[in-house]
């Protein structure tokens, strides 16, 4: 990533472009909720979110922000990074 000296007010800034592109999140969230005979509201419910969130992340419309993500593994017993994988 490049960066380039703003001359109006002497700052730092990255060239338009430059960001590294998005990662997309894959996930066994669903396998693992099937494996302990649970609905998408029980595991919603467990987790204190809305079941669309539950489906938003077993879809990966939606990446689970880093507290829930450990909250669904501690959930399943099992490291975050066997159930999330970039």
């Amino acid at each position: 990533m490049s960066s380039m000296l703003d001359s109006e007010n002497g700052r730092w800034m990255h060239r338009p472009g430059d960001c590294a592109p998005e990662v997309r999140v894959k996930n066994s969230v669903r396998e693992f909720r099937a494996q302990m005979n649970w609905t998408q509201a029980d595991l919603a419910e467990k987790l204190a979110v809305s079941r669309q969130t539950i489906n938003a992340i077993e879809t990966e419309r939606y990446d689970p922000s880093l507290p829930l993500a450990f909250k669904i593994a501690k959930l399943f017993h099992k490291p975050v990074e066997d159930i999330f994988k970039a």
